[in-house]
């Protein structure tokens, strides 16, 4: 197979179920926010030494393929031959788990920080502001199509885990967080 098909040149990609619409469409929007978010995960991973950490990525990585064809995946297209995975509950419910984990091994937070500490604390920032971008892009998609429930509230977790996951990769390093000065 190859990589380039041709069928993107005129600026429309296709949906699962076979519907064409615009590259810059909300839902293009949405998914595509999510594979960045996802790429720059796998960039984290390169920096961050904790191989629990690496793991824990690894697994966040692949529920975002989860929610990548979810989102990329109109609610009405699912049929009896093929059921598509979505994000479920599980899915928020492990992730808060893994703050309640992680959180409870940082000090209590008492300043705000601005991101860095180390490279893959300050990437981990960076996921983080990327994972609100698409929770805005999620949400502006949701004015207009009705999409799975749980993916709002799966992001918004998430980036509450790469906010809890960066204040630990710098715990772990013997680097401390960067208080914000007024």
């Amino acid at each position: 197979m190859k990589i380039y098909t041709k069928t993107g040149d005129s600026g429309e990609t296709g949906l699962f179920g076979g519907a064409r619409v615009s590259k810059d469409d909300l839902r293009i929007e949405a998914y595509g926010t999510t594979d960045e978010l996802n790429a720059v995960l796998g960039v984290a991973g390169t920096e961050i030494t904790s191989e629990e950490l690496k793991q824990l990525i690894k697994k966040i990585q692949n529920v975002l393929f989860v929610l990548g064809s979810d989102l990329a995946t109109p609610l009405d297209k699912n049929t009896k031959s093929f059921q598509l995975p979505r994000i479920s509950a599980d899915d928020y419910l492990f992730i808060e788990n893994q703050i309640d984990f992680f959180e409870s091994k940082l000090e209590e937070l008492k300043n705000f920080i601005l991101p860095g500490g180390t490279k893959g604390a300050a990437i981990l920032h960076l996921a983080r502001t990327i994972c609100r971008r698409a929770e805005r892009r999620i949400v502006s998609l949701q004015k207009v199509e009705d999409i799975n429930p749980n993916i709002i509230i799966f992001v918004n977790r998430l980036s509450d885990l790469l906010f809890v996951l960066s204040r630990y990769e710098n715990l772990i390093t013997n680097q401390p967080d960067i208080k914000w000065e007024k």
